[in-house]
């Protein structure tokens, strides 16, 4: 994490599994410091058999002809690119390994647009195209693959993105949707991997929404903005 006061809260979490936590601080969308993890991590912990490509932002509420570059690029550095340095940092020691497993973390915002999250949106779509050439290029090796679409969920990412001054304490997600539970969310992740999921989706607003979108995608977007698009700072 870039967060090293996020890693210290996830080992007071942890209790008596801090013995095999091993915490390092890293900006995913550094790539010489990503390339460097896999041999550190070895060292600490042993054999990588797994990644879960977790690390995300959003941007601000705003449309895209508001949007600053340096905000695309940063959405782009870390949910894309640093999904990327992390599946190209870690392949080529999964592929040693007699079973291993990549999750990748897309987002309902990845197959449906969500108005003030076009960039946000397109990171994440790139995520689960990323994700789903991976499982394709993979489906003859020992490395599974599997793509999440979480819809709603608690954890902080509009603080953990640096939008609290403008948006309060409350985010998208949760002025429209009721988030699921980050631990429940994680349950759902651990089953797809476990029962090798394609794909996985996170809560009941991912679930409703995948199914109205493959009915009526101009459908599906309307109700999406609908409920979101109070959040635009210019509506």
């Amino acid at each position: 994490d870039v967060n090293e006061k996020g890693m210290e809260e996830t080992a007071r979490l942890s209790g008596s599994s801090q013995d095999h936590l091993a915490k390092y601080t890293v900006n995913i969308a550094d790539r010489n410091a990503v390339f460097s993890l896999p041999e550190k991590v070895k060292t600490a912990l042993g054999n990588v058999d797994g990644i879960i490509n977790n690390a995300g932002i959003i941007q601000p509420f705003v449309k895209i002809n508001d949007l600053e570059l340096d905000a695309v690029e940063r959405v782009m550095n870390v949910n894309f690119y640093g999904t990327l340095y992390m599946v190209k940092a870690f392949l080529p020691s999964l592929l040693e390994r007699p079973q291993a497993h990549i999750v990748n973390i897309s987002s309902m915002g990845g197959f449906l647009p969500v108005p003030g999250q076009t960039i946000y949106g397109a990171s994440k779509a790139a995520v689960k195209l990323l994700t789903e050439g991976l499982h394709a290029e993979l489906r003859d090796s020992s490395v599974k693959v599997t793509v999440v679409f979480p819809g709603a969920v608690n954890t902080n990412i509009s603080e953990n993105s640096g939008l609290t001054s403008s948006m309060g304490s409350e985010s998208a997600e949760e002025s429209s949707f009721n988030p699921l539970a980050a631990d429940k969310a994680a349950d759902l992740i651990i089953s797809g991997i476990e029962n090798d999921k394609y794909r996985v989706l996170v809560g009941k607003d991912a679930r409703m929404m995948d199914r109205i979108s493959r009915l009526s995608p101009k459908g599906a977007a309307n109700l999406i903005y609908r409920k979101m698009k109070s959040l635009l700072s210019d509506v």
